[in-house]
C-alpha cells in the first residue's frame, strides 16, 4: 500500500509541475510532526499533508467548485476537480 501512495505523490507532483502550480505556503506542525503544503493555480487550491519523516504517506485534499472538501485518492480525482473548477471560470 505504501508503494501506491508514493506513486500517487510522484504522479501528483509531476502533474502540478507541468500545469504550473505554485507552492503558496508551507506550515510545519511540530506537535504532530506534520508538514502541510498549500498549492495554488488561478482559483484552484489543494493541500498536501505528510509526516515529516515519511513523504510516501502524503494525503491530498482539494475543494470542488462549491467549496466541498474532496479527499484525493487518485490523480484523476485531482484533475477532475481542477478542470471542473477551470470550466466554471468561463
Amino acid at each position: 500500500m505504501a508503494n501506491l501512495r508514493r506513486t500517487l505523490r510522484s504522479r501528483v507532483h509531476d502533474w502540478i509541475k507541468k500545469v504550473g502550480f505554485r507552492l503558496n505556503s508551507t506550515n510545519i506542525i511540530k506537535k504532530d510532526n506534520l508538514t502541510v503544503d498549500h498549492y495554488f493555480f488561478k482559483t484552484f487550491n489543494f493541500i498536501e499533508q505528510r509526516k515529516v519523516d515519511s513523504a510516501e504517506k502524503s494525503e491530498f485534499v482539494c475543494f470542488d467548485t462549491y467549496g466541498e472538501k474532496i479527499k484525493v485518492r487518485s490523480l484523476l480525482d485531482l484533475q477532475s476537480a481542477f478542470y471542473e473548477n477551470l470550466s466554471e471560470l468561463r
